[in-house]
């Protein structure tokens, strides 16, 4: 489903779902202005084409004892496709990095990092950079205050 696929219904469901999507379908219905069946059927047809791709809980970092964000750009030695997507891989299994991005122009990788305090972005470090060959230069930003944070996109 593209973007303009969706029709005013579809914009009113994806909106709804995205500030709470703990709704049930009944109650989800009633504020998009239709039917349980035809909601039902829609979300159905959203989560089928992709554009749902999942519903999660959204935790407070500081509430489980993750109070320190880090901002981290990574540049690699050498940028081959392979080397790309081994670094990618590396980063995939570390739970304390919650998001992942290649980026042009400056560094290979940003990434969004999450961790308890400084002890543990420093054994995160050693794990994931510095002891692995081909990362080049680590530049990282710790976060002194979120003023914004959202998951929301707008349709």
């Amino acid at each position: 489903m593209v973007h303009n696929d969706f029709d005013e219904l579809d914009r009113r469901i994806l909106n709804t779902l995205q500030q709470d999507a703990s709704l049930t379908n009944a109650e989800l219905a009633e504020l998009v202005h239709v039917s349980p069946p035809t909601c039902l059927r829609r979300v159905k047809q959203l989560t089928d084409s992709g554009v749902i791709t999942r519903q999660v809980a959204l935790v407070d970092p500081s509430k489980v004892g993750a109070q320190l964000c880090a901002i981290v750009e990574i540049s690699l030695d050498v940028q081959a496709s392979d080397k790309m997507a081994e670094f990618e891989a590396l980063v995939e299994k570390e739970a304390a990095v919650l998001q992942c991005y290649r980026v042009a122009p400056g560094p290979d990788f940003v990434l969004m990092v999450q961790v308890a305090d400084m002890p543990a972005y420093h054994a995160l470090a050693h794990r994931l950079f510095a002891t692995h060959a081909n990362v080049r230069n680590v530049k990282t930003y710790f976060s002194t205050f979120r003023s914004k944070f959202e998951t929301r996109i707008a349709v």
